[in-house]
């Protein structure tokens, strides 16, 4: 069973995880998207920890900062970024689980949000499949990345 929840410092033994070097041209690891958070002091992104039975799998950051405006003029809205989960556990449907669990968490901790956005490199065709199978929809609009391209999705949330 997949789960999310607020990142502890406890989680980091069980996300120490390395990424191979295709997918970190795509993202940050969790130990380099919490040093982002901690230098630039910044609290209004929060990290995520994704579980599977109950053993830290993934990670992840809600951005409520000015970045998501680059994807959006909604401020009601929240930028994810950093996702990614054990090489070692890829494959079994957890990423995919995680996403689908996205929007009640993101309504339940941040009841005001409307919507998720998020870039990922059109080079990444197996994150950017994950994210059309969850509900993302991509409407054309691109921006440039670190890595080259990027497709700009969203998704908007439902209330309860």
């Amino acid at each position: 069973m997949t789960s999310l929840h607020f990142f502890k410092p406890e989680d980091v033994s069980g996300l120490q995880y390395t990424l191979d070097e295709t997918q970190s041209l795509f993202t940050a690891t969790a130990e380099e998207a919490l040093e982002r958070i901690k230098e630039r002091d910044d609290d209004l992104a929060y990290p995520i920890t994704i579980f599977h039975d109950e053993k830290p799998a993934g990670f992840f950051v809600l951005d409520f900062g000015e970045d998501k405006f680059d994807l959006t003029e909604n401020k009601n809205s929240v930028l994810l970024r950093s996702f990614s989960i054990n090489p070692q556990l890829q494959g079994k449907g957890i990423g995919k689980s995680a996403m689908m669990n996205l929007d009640d968490f993101v309504k339940e901790h941040f009841g005001e949000c409307n919507e998720i956005v998020l870039a990922v490199n059109e080079k990444n065709s197996s994150a950017y499949q994950l994210y059309l199978k969850t509900g993302y929809v991509f409407e054309g609009k691109t921006r440039v990345g670190r890595s080259g391209p990027q497709f700009l999705m969203y998704k908007t949330l439902r209330k309860f």
